[in-house]
């Protein structure tokens, strides 16, 4: 490549960069043409990039969009997701079908470095929309408990003036 174009992948690579929130390095040593294809196609579909590019250039990338890292040893490539969680799931559903690849080699999350445990770790995490699926669920439990006990005292008040009302039917007859 020229040096030319090597100078505009790494300044599109650092611009993808500076949009997402995540970034995970895999290694990808293992996977044929369909798996690779498969994954790009399940990672595309969730909104999550995958960019396979000389580790030099990505290393530049990289530091050039004001993150550092030197995970960059290998065949690398890199995930770029606004999500971190839906494509730490996806890319360890993946892992699980085809043995292990795949693998992780860490990450960064919001310019913080991420070891493979911790990678692993957001994967188990629900996804954002279970998790405020829960946040409104725990909002509305304490809500749902005092309108019931509203309804219930507005019950027994009723019961109290039905009987109030038959004992004052018995006492005039």
């Amino acid at each position: 490549m020229k040096k030319s174009e090597k100078e505009q992948l790494v300044s599109e690579l650092a611009q993808k960069l500076r949009g997402a929130n995540a970034l995970y390095f895999t290694d990808f040593t293992g996977l044929n043409v369909k798996r690779m294809t498969e994954l790009r196609r399940r990672l595309r579909k969730s909104g999550v990039e995958y960019v396979v590019i000389k580790n030099t250039l990505a290393l530049r990338a990289v530091n050039e969009s004001g993150l550092v890292s030197e995970r960059l040893k290998g065949p690398t490539g890199l995930v770029l997701a606004r999500d971190p969680v839906t494509a730490a799931k996806l890319l360890s559903d993946f892992a699980k079908e085809n043995d292990a690849r795949p693998s992780v080699k860490g990450g960064l999350l919001d310019g913080r470095a991420l070891n493979t445990a911790q990678v692993k770790q957001l994967a188990t995490m629900p996804s954002r929309e279970q998790m405020l699926a829960e946040l409104g669920a725990g909002l509305q439990a304490p809500m749902a408990a005092f309108v019931g006990a509203l309804n219930g005292l507005l019950y027994m008040f009723a019961g109290a003036l039905e009987a109030l009302r038959t004992q004052r039917e018995g006492a005039a007859a």
